[in-house]
């Protein structure tokens, strides 16, 4: 189907009386969803660029099945995360498909990470690695689980947590996977993933997967991209900031805990090959586990530099490559003896270069002063003038381009090299392509317009067309589902009791809503001191970090009438519909804090290419962040519900407006009496004064 043909089977698939109305219960006709199919379709026929935000509530996933099915192009599609790659691979796709009557073949294709490995499951099968009982009988069950399967797939397994410590005794990753020397390659479920997904005609992927092949990762994943037409990215205000992870170069402290462990493994298979491997091997593990406890000196993230002011970190660092070397030394011989022991030597190789191109490449001269600011950057006004001109911390990236930078974790670390402008690679890849590329999320826009997210994207590159752009608005009725409550007399948010005037300001709304709310929250220290604030409230309290994020999610939606307290990770991704979320609280304003070495740095960058970093970067960041956290309240047509916005930098500072003028058309009011109304009985509400 071709030409304009495409764009009115679209609108007609989707219109009254159209297959998906007539074959799927309970589907509703929306013209905002017609036109976004519409646009998507014209981008699919002339292999043209749309970037597209379309409101909640738009459609947008039907939107871009229906052209992608109807023009019979093979179609790359990929999404934020596994689950939403889950649900549209198993949910919205079957329904579109079936209600077309359309036969194409399609894929589900993840990481290798997602897939269990017969070859590794085996060999943790003969070791003594499990730590209580509770890990034996879970192993054991995956051993059970791995002779019925048909995928592989472990998101299979609903018992077992994302964090589980199995998963890298029965996964495989780019440097420990044998490839074809595996002796149970024949029986690969990573192979027999990619065999599917070469042969179909629509592929549901994620974004570290898309990345991880663009970067050339090694994911194996290139036998298929050159073979689409269409590439249609969702959730893609992410991908800027994933692509600088697969763009840059990392080495973590559990790759190099399992290569120790690897070669220990691989001693089982070649005899006396223990006595040579036994000491390097604890060696090595040794050495991570002093490296991470010398970091406990340094701020959660730092720069290169601040790293090497502590010489205790950096007498760990050359301990820990005099480690990597030995083991080095010891697995070459033994590399012909067994493909594990080629893939273990190869690994210790890789492993040491990227921790001495880490300590030694450019040697980065950022300075750490960003490490004095405050926890939370919202407390500093950042819409000041003053604030904007002012000198402040460099941290001026290296020559190429990118920043070497360092995160802790609770007993991990993570040394990464960090380009700072992805744009140009992003490009590249784009135009060799040769292809239709679509980028659609619900917050793509900044007061209506799409250059933040387009520059960051490539799309604006000298010498390319402009890509095309369409604004769909959400087609709720926002005037009667919802309402927007700006609380008086708050004080600035740099005042050290700004938290407790702000859970004063919450009790009324909670009261009236009865709960059913979510609070979020631009730092976790806010959070926690809003937790003991909130403790003694006559609602169920789930707060973040006490339990697993979809642990509390159920929890909260059984209480009926709990209040969920949640930071960044809970502003989007979360959909909870209907009664039980009916208040959704942003304490302040989302600006990104400054412990960040690449956020700095980027900012450096604005200025010293006469750039304003605030307006260019710091501002449509925040916007976008915003946006994500109110989207949270208003999931469904039948949904009502009160957006609270706290800080009062929204009335006092210009900037303000720009926040609210990207918010859907919220009726807006500063008296707690509205919210009150808002909630009571139809026969009680009387008329909203506007903010």
């Amino acid at each position: 189907m071709t030409g304009s043909r495409l764009a009115e089977a679209s609108r007609a698939a989707l219109a009254d009386g159209g297959e998906l109305a007539r074959n799927i219960p309970g589907f509703a006709v929306r013209e905002a969803q017609q036109d976004l199919a519409a646009a998507i379709s014209d981008a699919v026929d002339t292999r043209g660029t749309l970037l597209a935000e379309a409101g909640t509530g738009t459609g947008k996933t039907f939107a871009y099945l229906v052209p992608a099915l109807l023009s019979g192009k093979k179609t790359i599609v990929s999404t934020g995360t596994r689950a939403l790659q889950d649900q549209l691979y198993h949910r919205d796709l079957p329904r579109v498909r079936d209600a077309l009557g359309i036969g194409l073949k399609t894929a589900l294709l993840k990481g290798r990470a997602n897939y269990l490995c017969l070859y590794r499951m085996r060999q943790a099968q003969g070791e003594p690695r499990f730590g209580t009982r509770e890990l034996a009988a879970q192993f054991q069950r995956i051993v059970a689980w791995s002779g019925r399967t048909r995928m592989g797939d472990l998101a299979e397994l609903e018992a077992l947590p994302d964090e589980s410590p199995l998963l890298p005794m029965v996964t495989s990753t780019a440097e420990n996977c044998l490839g074809s020397e595996c002796p149970l390659f024949g029986d690969c479920f990573v192979v027999q993933a990619r065999q599917r997904a070469q042969a179909a005609d629509l592929v549901v992927v994620n974004h570290h997967l898309l990345l991880a092949d663009l970067a050339l990762k090694q994911e194996g994943f290139g036998e298929i991209l050159p073979g689409a037409q269409t590439f249609v990215v969702d959730e893609a205000h992410q991908l800027p900031d994933l692509a600088a992870q697969f763009f840059g170069e990392a080495i973590s402290a559990r790759p190099l805990v399992e290569l120790a462990r690897d070669a220990l493994t691989e001693c089982r298979n070649v005899s006396s090959a223990l006595a040579a491997v036994q000491e390097p091997a604890r060696v090595l593990e040794q050495s991570v586990r002093s490296l991470r406890a010398a970091m406990d000196e340094l701020p959660v993230r730092g720069t290169r530099r601040r790293a090497a002011e502590v010489p205790a970190v950096e007498d760990a660092f050359d301990a820990l490559e005099d480690a990597l070397r030995q083991l080095q030394a010891v697995l070459q011989p033994l590399a012909p003896t067994s493909p594990g022991f080629d893939a273990c030597a190869a690994r210790a190789v890789e492993f040491e270069g990227r921790l001495r191109r880490w300590r030694n490449d450019g040697g980065d001269p950022a300075h750490d002063q960003q490490d004095e600011f405050a926890e939370d950057f919202a407390d500093v006004d950042a819409g000041d003038s003053s604030q904007d001109d002012a000198e402040s911390p460099k941290k001026k990236p290296r020559d190429d381009g990118s920043v070497l930078w360092y995160e802790l974790t609770a007993r991990g670390f993570r040394l990464s090299r960090t380009p700072l402008d992805v744009a140009g690679p992003l490009a590249q890849h784009r135009a060799r392509s040769q292809a239709a590329w679509v980028f659609t999320s619900a917050t793509l826009a900044v007061g209506g317009r799409f250059e933040h997210f387009a520059i960051k994207l490539g799309l604006f590159l000298k010498g390319d067309d402009p890509p095309q752009t369409l604004l769909v608005p959400s087609p709720f009725d926002w005037q009667e589902q919802a309402l927007c409550y700006l609380p008086r007399g708050l004080p600035d948010p740099i005042v050290r009791h700004y938290n407790e005037s702000m859970v004063e300001k919450l009790r009324p709304v909670l009261e009236a809503s009865g709960g059913r709310a979510f609070v979020l929250f631009a730092s976790h220290r806010a959070l926690r001191e809003a937790a003991e604030l909130l403790r003694d409230g006559p609602w169920p309290l789930f707060v973040q970090g006490e339990a697993p994020r979809l642990v509390l999610l159920e929890r909260f939606r059984a209480s009926g009438n709990g209040v969920l307290l949640g930071a960044a990770s809970f502003r989007e991704g979360v959909d909870v519909a209907g009664e039980a979320l009916s208040v959704v609280i942003i304490d302040k304003l989302p600006f990104a804090a400054p412990d960040d070495p690449v956020f700095e740095a980027r900012l450096d960058a604005i200025r010293r290419n006469g750039g304003n970093p605030f307006r260019d970067e710091q501002l449509p960041q925040a916007v976008i962040a915003l946006k994500q956290g109110a989207g949270r309240l208003i999931r469904n047509e039948s949904d009502r519900g009160v957006l609270v916005l706290c800080d009062p930098r929204l009335s006092s500072k210009s900037y303000g407006s720009v926040f609210l003028n990207s918010l859907p058309p919220l009726p807006k009011t500063r008296r707690i009496e509205d919210v009150q109304a808002f909630f009571a009985p139809a026969e009680q509400v009387g008329p909203v004064e506007s903010a």
